[in-house]
């Protein structure tokens, strides 16, 4: 009797796993485009620019809101795209999407159609954003299989502070270390998780919040981490972690530790910080048997019936 072997089993999050782990060489690659296209694509010093993507690219773009005006390029606002309310006077527009299908981006961007100078910035260079922008920046070595993002929006957000002289170098060694570090136990058994920022990372720490949810169905919030302590530290306990990215505020540290709360603070780059909130989505995934390459509910994109 010929005996046939058992079928290998589907390894779980596997291109999550391939797409997070490449981010390092993935970014080095965007700082070199960013270097080839400067002052070429995106607006120009001193215009007035809204920014608008839907779900993790909104987080993108709240970031690299506050970094542009922070770096004194001009006003610039960040968007949901379908509550973009881009009829303010500004003078460009800057639309992030991995797929380039999402239906609400497609729509501001076909309303500004020669009112406002419009730039994309595009995983699928395929998609219909490539031809309903003034401008597309290409980031098709960064596009992704799995459903739950990851490298696209760091690569897009990497390429953005690249263009505005921001040094990526530490963050790509960073996060070099973030790939390759293991998961500490307490994170994949922790009960809840409340990720914080300030300033540009109150984008990274409410897009650690998503894609702890879209991974591996956790409980997860975000805040400002000076509004942490105005109510929301109610909900840390024991086995429940606080993850600040980025400046701490004084005392936070401590009024954290008489909770119980597990506090995660680094001094690491808060871009590579994300990329290590990530990994843990991605084993705590595993651990519960799920798939954040194929999550409930979720799809790639966003297409609405018109």
């Amino acid at each position: 009797m010929t005996q046939t072997s058992p079928k290998p089993q589907p390894v779980l999050g596997a291109h999550m796993e391939a797409e997070l782990s490449s981010q390092p060489d993935v970014w080095q690659r965007a700082v070199r485009q960013a270097e080839a296209e400067a002052g070429t694509v995106l607006p120009s010093a001193g215009q007035k620019v809204a920014v608008i993507g839907c779900g993790t690219s909104w987080f993108m773009a709240q970031s690299y809101a506050v970094l542009r005006e922070g770096s004194g390029q001009g006003i610039t606002d960040a968007f949901a795209a379908s509550e973009a309310f881009v009829d303010r006077g500004y003078d460009a527009l800057v639309a992030i999407t991995r797929s380039g299908t999402t239906t609400e981006v497609l729509e501001v961007l076909d309303r500004l159609r020669g009112k406002v100078r419009t730039t994309a910035i595009i995983g699928d260079t395929t998609s219909p954003a490539s031809g309903s922008a003034d401008n597309v920046v290409e980031l098709p070595y960064a596009d992704e299989q799995s459903v739950v993002q990851t490298r696209f929006a760091t690569t897009a957000l990497v390429y953005l502070r690249a263009c505005l002289g921001i040094e990526n170098s530490p963050a790509i060694e960073d996060a070099r270390t973030a790939v390759a570090d293991d998961v500490p136990q307490a994170l994949i058994d922790a009960e809840q998780f409340s990720f914080l920022g300030r300033g540009w990372t109150i984008g990274l720490a409410h897009e650690a919040a998503l894609k702890m949810r879209e991974a591996s169905q956790s409980w997860t919030e975000s805040y400002p981490a000076m509004e942490y302590r105005h109510g929301p530290i109610s909900i840390a306990a024991l086995n429940r972690v606080t993850w600040l990215f980025g400046e701490e505020p004084p005392g936070l540290a401590e009024d954290v530790s008489r909770t119980g709360a597990l506090y995660v603070h680094r001094a690491a780059d808060p871009l590579a910080e994300l990329v290590r909130a990530q990994k843990v989505a991605l084993e705590r995934a595993r651990a519960r048997g799920l798939d954040p390459d194929q999550p409930r509910n979720l799809s790639r994109s966003v297409i609405l019936d018109s």
